[in-house]
């Protein structure tokens, strides 16, 4: 069905793994609307619980594939918003938006765009050989695709201007320390660990972590006492859940709870 991704699903989890390995996974117009059809499957089979993405082959994701954008001097300018509003934008906001957690296995060089496809995820694992590279300004470019919303966030101005200004690699165990992932673990363990976690986020109650993406990706938008407002209303919803009801039945009676994500 897909040639530039794979698509797996079990057990509640869907594998979404990135599938141009000779061109370390840069994004070409197919790909966009390949993982567009994806989303909406993920989103619409009443049976997914968490997404993992990854990269197959040595690399993440290289950002855009820029054999599909090279220009001569005698060609017209590309419409490089067009192309960030058409593709990239909807593809930050579906990952953003997505109601459940999304867990990133980061392996090998997520650069440029990639970049912002890894921040745009829940939680990151990431391989001791991976890297960011934030290489918009070596093309003559700005961070886009939210990388530069994310970056800030995530490692604070001064880290995120100079990792935009200066486009210099940073290694997973660098980016570990300064706050930008969660996780690394050794390379051959990436898989195996980024798996169990989906897997475990799969049994979860699926709503209250589709809440929380939302409280958090939100909340430096608001006042306190506005959050305050929001947070109010999230227990007041959640706490006519189903799976409030069994989380709090199986408090009470010593055991695992059995959560349906409703």
């Amino acid at each position: 069905m897909y040639q530039t991704i794979v698509l797996e699903k079990r057990d509640g989890v869907a594998k979404l793994t990135l599938n141009r390995p000779d061109r370390l996974n840069s994004f070409n117009v197919q790909m966009h609307e390949e993982m567009h059809a994806a989303l909406d499957d993920i989103a619409t089979d009443g049976e997914t619980r968490c997404l993992l993405l990854t990269g197959a082959g040595r690399g993440f994701c290289a950002g855009q594939d820029l054999n599909d954008r090279a220009v001569s001097a005698d060609q017209a300018a590309p419409d490089l918003g067009m192309s960030v509003e058409k593709f990239y934008n909807p593809l930050i906001r579906r990952l953003t938006n997505l109601k459940m957690p999304v867990i990133c296995a980061l392996n090998g060089v997520a650069a440029g765009a990639g970049a912002s496809v890894v921040m745009a995820c829940d939680i990151v694992i990431a391989a001791r050989s991976s890297s960011f590279i934030l290489s918009f300004a070596k093309v003559g470019l700005v961070p886009d695709s939210g990388s530069s919303w994310h970056f800030a966030r995530a490692i604070g101005l001064p880290r995120a201007k100079a990792m935009a200004m200066l486009g210099n690699k940073v290694k997973a165990e660098q980016a570990e320390q300064w706050g930008l992932i969660y996780q690394v673990v050794d390379d051959d363990a990436l898989i195996d660990e980024a798996g169990k976690m989906a897997g475990y986020l799969a049994t979860q109650p699926t709503e209250a972590l589709a809440n929380i993406k939302e409280l958090v990706h939100t909340s430096f938008d608001y006042a306190l006492n506005e959050q305050l407002e929001r947070e109010r209303k999230a227990m007041q919803h959640l706490g006519r859940s189903d799976d409030y009801r069994e989380g709090v039945a199986a408090f009470i009676e010593k055991r695992e709870p059995q959560f349906k994500g409703k």
